[in-house]
C-alpha cells in the first residue's frame, strides 16, 4: 500500500483502480440536486443560529442559566458523534435513503424541542436534533462529491458556503422576530416546512446508482467515539462550575475521554468497515485538513454562539436588532465563499484561500476581543465582516482539499471525517468558551461588586435572567453586570485568536494537489437522464 505524499500524488493524478463508475450530470441536473441539498442545509443551520438569538429568552422562561451552553452543546455533541456514522451508513444503504432519514429525525426532534417544558426536556430534544443535523452536515457534501468533480466542486461548494451565510443572517432575524412577536417555541418549529420541501425535492431529482454490499456498521467505533467526545464535553462544560478543575471529577473525566478515544483507535483498526478508516490518517492532506477544520470549528462556533448575548445584554439590543447586526458577517461570508469558489474552479489553485481565511478569522476575533461597553455598532459591524470573510474563504476549501486527495471509494468517509472534526471543534469550542465565559463572569462580578462597595453578589449572579430583567437592575448593579459581561466576552474572543492562527499554520503545510476534472458537468447537455462515463455497476438507483 502506498501512503503519504506518494499516495497523494497518485490520487491527485487520478490513479484510482477499482473505482465505481459515477454518472455524469448536466449543470441543470446538478443545480436541481443542489436545491434539495441547500434547503436541507438551510434547515439545519437556521435551527442552530435561530436558537442562539432566542437563548437568553429561553433561559428566562425555563430557567437554568447554568445549563445554557448545553442547549447548543447537546446538539453539537450528538451531531459530532453521528456525522461519521451517517457517511458510513450512506455507503451501506444509499445516499438518498440516509439523507431523507436524517431529515425525518431532524423534523421530529424539532417539534419535540418546541414543546419542551423544562431545560432537561429541551436539551434532550436538542440532542436528538443533533443526530439528524449530523446527517445534514455531512451528506450534502458527500452527495455533491458524487455528482461533481473536484475541479468544478469549488464553484458549487461556493453556493453551499453562501447558504451558510444566508442561514447565519436568516436565523438570528427569524429568532428575533419570533421572540419579539410570537413564542420562542416557534424557533424550533419554523424549520419544519423547509425540511419537508427538501425531502420531496431530493426524492424527485436525486438518482444515483447504488450497489448494495455486505458490510457491518462499526458500532464499537461509534460507541467509543461518542463516549470519548461526551466525556470531553462534560469536562469542559462542568469544570470550574459543578466541580473544581483540580478535583477527582476533572481527572476522572479526562482519563475516561483518553481511554475511550484509545479504544476507538483499537476498534477502528479491527473493524471490517470502520467509521474512520485508519488509512485516512496516512494521508497528510486529510490529517491537516481535519486539524484545520477542528480549529475552525472551535473558533467559529465558540465565538458566534456568544455574540448575540453581548449584543442583547451589553448593548441592550432586541433579539431582532441583534439578528440584524449579523448582516455584515453574512455579507462577508457570502461574498467570500462565492468568489473563492469561482476562482478555484477557474484556476484550479486552492491552497492560499484556507491560509488567508484562517488569518482573517484570527484578525476578526482579535478585533472582537477589543469590544467594550460603549463600542459603536459600526465598529462591531466591521469586526464581524472581517470574521465572515475569513470563514467563507476557509471552510469549503478544507473539505475540497481532503476530497481531492482521497480515492473515490473513500469519498464518503473522507467528507464525513473532515466534517466530524469541524463539528468536534464546534462542540469543544462552545463548551470551553461557555466555561470560560461563566467562570470569568463570576469572578468579575465579585471583584467589580467589591470595588463598587456593593454586597459580594450585588444582586447580580451568573443566573442573571433574561436581558430584559437585566436592564431593570438598579443602576450601580447594572453597571457592574455590563462591565463584567463585557470583560468575560473579551476573554472568549481573545482565546479564539491563537486557535485560529494554529488553523492557518496547519493549512500552510497542506500539499496543493491539482484538482481532478476528468468529467466535469457540461452546461450544454440537456438530457434529463445522467450519462455515465463508464458502465455503472448493476444495482438499484436510489
Amino acid at each position: 500500500m502506498v501512503t503519504g505524499q506518494k499516495a497523494e500524488a497518485r490520487i491527485g493524478a487520478g490513479a484510482e483502480a477499482g473505482v465505481e463508475a459515477t454518472p455524469r450530470f448536466t449543470h441543470k441536473q446538478v443545480m436541481e440536486i443542489m436545491v434539495g441539498l441547500m434547503l436541507a442545509m438551510l434547515t439545519s443551520m437556521i435551527s442552530t443560529s435561530v436558537v442562539g438569538t432566542a437563548l437568553p429568552t429561553i433561559v428566562g422562561s425555563l430557567g437554568g442559566q447554568e445549563q445554557l451552553a448545553w442547549v447548543a452543546s447537546a446538539t453539537l455533541l450528538t451531531m459530532t458523534a453521528s456525522t461519521p456514522l451517517w457517511g458510513k451508513l450512506s455507503d451501506l444503504y444509499g445516499r438518498k435513503l440516509m439523507f431523507q432519514t436524517s431529515l425525518v429525525v431532524f423534523v421530529v426532534s424539532s417539534v419535540a424541542a418546541g414543546f419542551a417544558q423544562d431545560m432537561g426536556q429541551l436539551i434532550a430534544a436538542r440532542a436528538v436534533q443533533g443526530i439528524g443535523a449530523g446527517g445534514l452536515a455531512a451528506l450534502p457534501q458527500i452527495i455533491l462529491g458524487d455528482v461533481v468533480e473536484p475541479r468544478e466542486r469549488g464553484r458549487y461548494g461556493g453556493y453551499m458556503g453562501a447558504v451558510f451565510g444566508v442561514s447565519t443572517v436568516t436565523g438570528p432575524l427569524l429568532g428575533g422576530f419570533i421572540v419579539d412577536n410570537l413564542s420562542w417555541r416557534w424557533t424550533f418549529w419554523i424549520c419544519v416546512p423547509l425540511a419537508l420541501v427538501a425531502f420531496v425535492v431530493i426524492q424527485k431529482v436525486l438518482k444515483l446508482p447504488f450497489v448494495r454490499r455486505e458490510a457491518k456498521v462499526d458500532w464499537w467505533g461509534a460507541t467509543f467515539i461518542t463516549g470519548g467526545t461526551t466525556a470531553l464535553m462534560l469536562l469542559l462544560s462542568l469544570g470550574g462550575q459543578q466541580f473544581d478543575w483540580n478535583s477527582s471529577w476533572t481527572y476522572g473525566l479526562g482519563a475516561l475521554s483518553l481511554v475511550m478515544f484509545g479504544l476507538a483507535v483499537v476498534a477502528e483498526r479491527r473493524a471490517a468497515d470502520p467509521i474512520l478508516p485508519p488509512r485516512l490518517f496516512g494521508n497528510g492532506t486529510f490529517v491537516l485538513s481535519s486539524l484545520s477544520s477542528l480549529l475552525v470549528g472551535v473558533a467559529m462556533f465558540g465565538a458566534m454562539m456568544f455574540l448575540p448575548q453581548y449584543l442583547q445584554i451589553v448593548k441592550g439590543m432586541s433579539p431582532s436588532g441583534s439578528g440584524l447586526m449579523t448582516l455584515p458577517l453574512v455579507f462577508g461570508l457570502l461574498v467570500s465563499s462565492i468568489v473563492v469558489g469561482r476562482l478555484v474552479s477557474r484556476t484550479g489553485r486552492w491552497k492560499a484561500y484556507p491560509i488567508a481565511g484562517m488569518v482573517l478569522v484570527a484578525v476578526g476575533l482579535y478585533l472582537l476581543s477589543q469590544l467594550h461597553v460603549d463600542s459603536s455598532l459600526v465598529a462591531i459591524g466591521l469586526d464581524i465582516t472581517v470574521l465572515g470573510i475569513g470563514l467563507g474563504a476557509a471552510m469549503q476549501m478544507l473539505v475540497l482539499a481532503a476530497q481531492n486527495a482521497s480515492p473515490r471509494t473513500d469519498l464518503a468517509v473522507t467528507t464525513s471525517g473532515v466534517t466530524f472534526f469541524r463539528s468536534l471543534g464546534g462542540a469543544v469550542g462552545v463548551a470551553a468558551f461557555g466555561a470560560i465565559l461563566s467562570n470569568r463572569l463570576s469572578s468579575e462580578l465579585v471583584s467589580l461588586a467589591r470595588a463598587a462597595n456593593l454586597p459580594p453578589t450585588g444582586g447580580a449572579t451568573p443566573g442573571l435572567g433574561s436581558p430584559e430583567a437585566i436592564r431593570h437592575l438598579p443602576a450601580p448593579v447594572l453597571d457592574v453586570v455590563l462591565e463584567a459581561f463585557t470583560r468575560a466576552i473579551q476573554t472568549v474572543f481573545l482565546v479564539g485568536v491563537p486557535i485560529a492562527i494554529l488553523g492557518a499554520v496547519a493549512a500552510l503545510f497542506l500539499k496543493e494537489i491539482p484538482l481532478r476534472s476528468s468529467h466535469a458537468p457540461q452546461a450544454a447537455e440537456t438530457s434529463e437522464t445522467p450519462k455515465t462515463v463508464e458502465a455503472a455497476p448493476a444495482g438499484p438507483v436510489v
